[in-house]
């Protein structure tokens, strides 16, 4: 049979340069879209920063992160407070200890936080005050204030939500004290007897009645206070004045002595003792009404909002942020605002640097690069604060540059004090350089001998170098890999190890 060389050698060189090009093709990718996600069926990692934000329910029955309610906190003026949050009725300030309880901890119609008290009139809580609380001493108390939010199932006569009884002597006689608040008609009504000291009238009680009625299933914030540098006794409800007397000897703000209250036998206090309903965030504070206090404002959330921020997310370097897709809830008037930022070392970051860069939600992001990510969003409320908006599920769309690929074959020439590396050209068109690694040691590539510098080496583009300054006699192991043209920080994996001996010939 006759074969034509010549021909055949064409075809085959024709075949291989169509198999390289091929090959070529299938290693050239500009860029991959990844994505990663939190919330949702993954639920919430830790955050870096939780403020007014917490875990509440979303789209789909997943967590969500949304508004706190706008519970009280510990402050330097808190003499008690019960949020009801940890499923039990202890003091968040350690200054009462519990003595009685017959409330149950409920999330059912719960106002602020996740759980509220619920009593039905056999007893309610009882808490017993150390020598520092208003409560705990005998003498003067100075200013207070007594608030909570109530939700009653009945507001029939003789429902008690708050008693205090005691007895102080004054002349060796012995003289009956109480406050109480109770339900008298479908109205509220605060009772101080005997607790301002000197006043005698109307047998030394002071009566204080709200103006409003009392609705049942409905919550109500009451707030019962006194200011002892203005003598002024008042009683809001939601934050509206609803009665108010000066206890002073002429019953103004001015031009007469302020009644002071003063506390006899230490007594436990009583919170809905005979209470047929809901109560949530019972505080009483050592001070009177802060001026500052918006009246008329007792907002379920706060106005301002609240943010959280994701941990810096570690992707790949060189790769760059595409899109937020977020899966949210907004009842009217309410809104939710994205940020991010990014950068190659976040162990320098601050709560201002790098900068925070506003975006939206399932819009497309520009320019956007880095190492490390990280996510921020504010969650805004409607303007009365009584809707929350909420993110069910975040996801970070970015793109990755791919590792190039590396050279199929490494040789090494051995010389005096030298080796000479050779390799072909990467069949990956992404490939910007070389980096060379060498060592003394298989698969250790620590080598600082050669003249060229230390390992890694940064070759460049070419395809052949030679490392001088090497010890004769001693074997040397070498790698390469390449690095991305679009940037020499992406490095792909090494290519298959080779190792030579100098020495002098």
């Amino acid at each position: 049979m006759f074969v034509n060389f010549r021909l055949a050698r064409s075809y085959f060189k024709t075949t291989a340069s169509i198999i390289a090009v091929f090959l070529c093709a299938l290693n050239t990718v500009s860029a991959v879209d990844k994505a990663v996600v939190m919330g949702g069926k993954k639920g919430w990692p830790l955050l870096s920063k939780m403020d007014g934000v917490v875990t509440g329910k979303g789209k789909y029955g997943y967590d969500a992160m949304v508004l706190a309610t706008n519970s009280h906190g510990v402050d330097e003026y808190t003499d008690l407070l019960l949020s009801f949050e940890d499923g039990a009725s202890d003091d968040l300030t350690g200054n009462y200890n519990l003595t009685m309880n017959d409330s149950i901890t409920t999330e059912v119609h719960s106002l602020m936080g996740k759980k509220s008290a619920l009593t039905r009139g056999k007893g309610g809580i009882r808490l017993r005050g150390n020598r520092n609380t208003i409560f705990g001493k005998e003498g003067p108390c100075g200013s207070f204030s007594i608030e909570f939010w109530l939700n009653p199932s009945i507001a029939e006569n003789g429902e008690v939500v708050f008693s205090w009884r005691s007895s102080r002597t004054v002349a060796n006689y012995p003289l009956y004290q109480m406050i109480t608040g109770s339900f008298a008609g479908n109205h509220l009504e605060w009772s101080f007897t005997n607790v301002f000291n000197g006043y005698v009238d109307d047998d030394g009680e002071i009566t204080l009645s709200s103006y409003r009625t009392i609705v049942p299933n409905q919550w109500m914030h009451h707030e019962i206070s006194f200011d002892e540098n203005t003598g002024l006794l008042e009683y809001r409800i939601n934050g509206l004045l609803e009665a108010l007397k000066y206890v002073t000897t002429n019953g103004h703000e001015t031009g007469g002595s302020i009644y002071v209250p003063i506390l006899g036998v230490p007594a436990d206090i009583e919170i809905s003792p005979q209470y047929t309903g809901l109560m949530d965030d019972f505080r009483i504070q050592r001070a009177p009404r802060p001026e500052t206090k918006e009246t008329g404002r007792m907002d379920t959330f706060r106005v301002e909002g609240g943010r959280f921020e994701t941990q810096p997310v570690l992707l790949s370097t060189g790769a760059e942020l595409t899109e937020i897709d977020a899966l949210v809830s907004m009842p009217a008037q309410t809104d939710i605002q994205f940020y991010v930022r990014s950068g190659d070392n976040f162990y320098n970051w601050t709560d201002s640097y790098p900068e925070w860069i506003p975006v939206k939600n399932h819009r497309k992001i520009e320019g956007v690069k880095g190492l490390y990510f990280q996510v921020a969003c504010d969650l805004l409320p409607d303007g009365a604060g009584k809707k929350s908006p909420s993110v069910t599920e975040l996801k970070i769309k970015y793109k990755e540059v791919p590792s190039p690929l590396p050279p199929f074959e490494l040789k090494a020439f051995a010389g005096d004090g030298e080796v000479t590396l050779s390799w072909p050209y990467s069949v990956d068109d992404t490939v910007g350089g070389y980096y060379i690694f060498y060592g003394d040691r298989p698969g250790e590539y620590l080598g600082r001998e050669a003249v060229e510098g230390y390992s890694p080496l940064d070759a460049g583009s070419v395809t052949s170098v030679t490392l001088s300054g090497l010890k004769n006699g001693k074997i040397y192991y070498f790698a390469v890999a390449s690095y991305s043209k679009y940037d020499n920080r992406i490095m792909g994996e090494l290519s298959r190890e080779t190792f030579a001996r100098p020495k002098r010939k």
